[in-house]
């Protein structure tokens, strides 16, 4: 798959260095909003989440959201993104990031441990997450275009 380095608006708007904050920058790709709303938008709502047994983790989208989360897939659907699911328990891998497997459109990718925004089969990320065609994709939002 071809690859275009893409930090999502995280410089323009006044970040600096290195931050785990993949999701924020895969939204504000394929969305086009700005990476602060969506950044504000992500801190918000993970902020608000129960306290686990590691205790709360501060409200910020720097450090991972947790995208399995009822709220992260209602907020995905306001933004008129809708779920493909690409993998089932025990089903094994099916569709790999790389070329033809993927539909054409504005997608944000789930991956292990990862997300990355795909726009017409092209790789939109600061780094290609790619692993050479051999990673395995959980599912993706597809951009729903009027």
């Amino acid at each position: 798959m071809k690859f275009i380095y893409d930090d999502g608006g995280r410089t323009a708007a006044g970040y600096k260095g290195e931050a785990g904050d993949c999701v924020c920058r895969a939204v504000a790709i394929v969305t086009g909003l700005p990476y602060q709303e969506i950044y504000d938008q992500l801190a918000t709502e993970t902020g608000k989440q129960r306290t686990g047994k590691r205790g709360k983790r501060p409200a910020s989208a720097r450090n991972g959201i947790n995208t399995k989360r009822k709220w992260f897939h209602d907020y995905m659907t306001s933004l008129n993104l809708i779920w493909t699911p690409c993998m089932a328990i025990g089903s094994g891998c099916q569709v790999h990031l790389r070329d033809g497997e993927l539909p054409m459109g504005r997608l944000l990718v789930s991956t292990s441990r990862h997300m990355t925004a795909v726009i017409d089969g092209v790789i939109h990320d600061i780094y290609d997450p790619s692993r050479n065609g051999r990673r395995c994709v959980y599912g993706y939002y597809r951009k729903n275009e009027p």
